[in-house]
């Protein structure tokens, strides 16, 4: 059994770029939505002549898609995933461009047939509406609310309702709709996932930053050492939230 310093070390140094994360396998598991996300993404592409996916991460996910359309773009903020993914989508025709995932989006109206995203950040509907073409449709997998909650807790304690909330699929219906799409699809699930050691975590949470805030090992290490000593006797069991929704824009 590896020790408390072992763990910590190990998962304080190892590289959290790109949004692969097969470094927790055998570590961590989530269990997987039931619509497939890539798979469902790749059923509609073969249907497109352009496309772009923003906030691509890595591009793990849209290089996984079998067919690309011509015109495939993605767009990435963070400069050590911009290379992940020019690697992985360059060679397979695909348009890499750095963006600041702010508005507006770096391109003309009504440019792209589809608008994907896995796990945005932020969703600004107002921009996927004016990049997309009238009869575009924006397909995209999200975090829903209270996603994790109970590590996210563990660290910060108890978070307030509107915390809790704040990626609830019912307001991004709303907006979306606000934005001028029409809803088609919309499915919420509530997943397991458990961790079974503390290097598992710290490397979560150094990688998913927004679920704890500024988290760094040497601010949170005596909470550490307590679910280190926790997870001696069983995982760590939380609930992975996730939502598709599937809009179109008609006009």
């Amino acid at each position: 059994m590896r020790t408390f310093d072992e763990l910590v070390d190990e998962a304080a140094s190892v590289s959290v770029d790109g949004w692969d994360f097969s470094w927790l396998d055998g570590r961590a598991s989530e269990q997987r939505p039931s619509w497939g996300y890539q798979r469902l993404l790749g059923e509609r592409l073969r249907d497109v002549q352009s496309v772009v996916d923003i906030q691509t991460g890595g591009g793990e996910v849209l290089a996984g898609v079998p067919v690309l359309p011509p015109l495939t773009v993605a767009t990435e903020s963070w400069p050590p995933n911009l290379e992940k993914a020019a690697a992985l989508l360059e060679p397979r025709g695909a348009t890499v461009v750095a963006d600041t995932d702010e508005p507006p989006l770096p391109f003309q109206d009504n440019t792209f047939e589809m608008v994907v995203s896995r796990h945005p950040v932020t969703v600004w509907w107002d921009e996927i509406v004016r990049v997309l073409k009238p009869g575009g449709s924006y397909l995209s997998q999200q975090v829903g609310p209270w996603s994790v909650f109970e590590l996210v807790e563990y660290f910060l304690g108890p978070q307030t309702p509107e915390v809790r909330n704040s990626r609830h699929p019912d307001r991004a219906k709303a907006e979306a709709e606000k934005a001028g799409l029409e809803v088609v699809d919309l499915r919420f699930e509530e997943l397991r996932t458990e961790f079974h050691d503390v290097g598992a975590v710290i490397y979560f949470l150094r990688k998913v930053i927004w679920m704890v805030p500024g988290f760094t090992v040497d601010e949170y290490l005596p909470r550490l050492r307590e679910l280190h000593e926790e997870l001696q006797k069983g995982p760590f069991v939380a609930t992975t939230t996730r939502y598709l929704i599937e809009a179109r824009k008609f006009s």
